[in-house]
């Protein structure tokens, strides 16, 4: 808009500089000169009101910004995941879908640069400098301590998050509602009070539980505080069972053994990573687990009631696309959260066999089944 603007301008000045010479040379060419100096101007006019309609024809055109941004655009997104397992696997999964299904397609107009942390937090911190260095147009986040390492890096890039409980205690946001900072994104807070009724329903005559998880892991502190409350209002009584690191899993869970009627893990990315450790252990020796996700059932745990994670991810990936391509405020979009139809009853089959558990009807009906 300024060049052309500047380019009427050059001409309206040109035409003067002619108009001048014209009228020194003689009085004969005056007519001919301000005609041109008229032309001229005419000319600087219409080529300044032509750029101030095509101005107003860009503003027209925002609202058709969505459909064609994508053509002649490319974009750079950056992802952190803290570690590999199955569901932080397929809330990745998921936002890639939904990026595809909005026209960001990898390897034509978007370029995606994936970064494993493998469960280490200096990892984290490298890989979040990295990405940031790079410039990226914007940066997933999938896990707690992924998303506080990298929002602690930029003020400037959106930074989504997904698989994170509780955004706001976890000081990524001001407010789940409206976030304030460069941050947004879903959270994977899953139905703790219905996940320890549904530990009731499978286990009517367990009193004792172990709510067990990883206590560096504040998304993991979160689930544990509602899964006291719950315990609490359910009449159960409780205590905590908790590991720092991958390293303790075995002794911890060995330690549980004689102790507890049951085992409850919430969705704690360490014991996820190991839960086919726990499951060998509590599963020989008759301790069921009730897990967080579906991942942890298919890993060895005996059931939950949780979260799809794909379609987590899904979620996520569509505000990827109203930030990328429709100019979204990321300060003002609020962290989003599951519908409870989003909810999976899972059970493993064999390790209620195992477990020597008779499944009731009911339930089987209603479950998806692993074995």
């Amino acid at each position: 808009m300024k060049k052309i603007k500047k380019l009427a301008a050059c001409l309206l000045a040109l035409a003067m500089v002619f108009a001048l010479a014209g009228c020194s040379s003689s009085s004969d060419g005056e007519t001919t000169a301000a005609a041109e100096t008229t032309a001229a101007e005419t000319a600087a006019e219409e080529t300044t009101a032509g750029a101030e309609g095509a101005e107003e024809t860009t503003g027209a055109a925002d609202d058709g910004e969505t459909a064609a941004a994508a053509d002649g655009e490319s974009f750079k997104v950056g992802v952190i995941q803290l570690t590999e397992h199955p569901a932080l696997d397929s809330a990745y999964e998921g936002f890639v879908a939904a990026l595809e299904e909005g026209g960001l397609v990898e390897g034509e107009n978007l370029e995606i640069d994936y970064q494993n942390a493998q469960n280490d937090i200096s990892n984290c911190d490298t890989i979040a400098t990295k990405l940031v260095n790079e410039g990226c147009d914007l940066i997933l986040a999938i896990a707690t301590p992924a998303a506080q390492s990298v929002a602690g890096k930029t003020t400037e890039i959106p930074i989504l998050v997904t698989a994170v409980t509780d955004p706001a205690s976890s000081g990524l946001v001001n407010s789940n509602e409206e976030p304030g900072t460069n941050v947004s994104g879903t959270s994977d807070l899953t139905p703790v009070a219905e996940q320890i009724d549904l530990l009731q329903q499978l286990l009517p005559d367990a009193q004792n539980i172990a709510i067990m998880y990883c206590s560096s892991e504040d998304n993991s502190i979160f689930q544990a505080e509602l899964a006291m409350e719950a315990c609490e209002a359910a009449g159960l009584s409780y205590e905590e069972v908790t590991v720092s690191e991958s390293s303790q899993i075995q002794q911890v869970t060995e330690s549980m053994i004689g102790k507890y009627d049951a085992v409850y893990i919430p969705t704690d990315n360490v014991l996820a990573e190991g839960m086919a450790t726990v499951a060998q252990v509590t599963n020989a020796n008759g301790l069921p687990c009730i897990v967080g996700e579906e991942g942890m059932v298919s890993n060895g745990g005996l059931a939950t009631y949780g979260l799809n994670y794909y379609n987590l991810g899904v979620l996520t990936g569509e505000q990827a696309l109203s930030i990328l391509l429709e100019g979204a405020d990321i300060t003002t979009m609020p962290i989003g959260y599951l519908a409870a139809e989003d909810c999976v009853l899972t059970v493993n089959t064999t390790a209620a066999a195992e477990l020597g558990i008779e499944i009731p009807e009911d339930i089987l009906a209603e479950a998806e089944t692993v074995e």
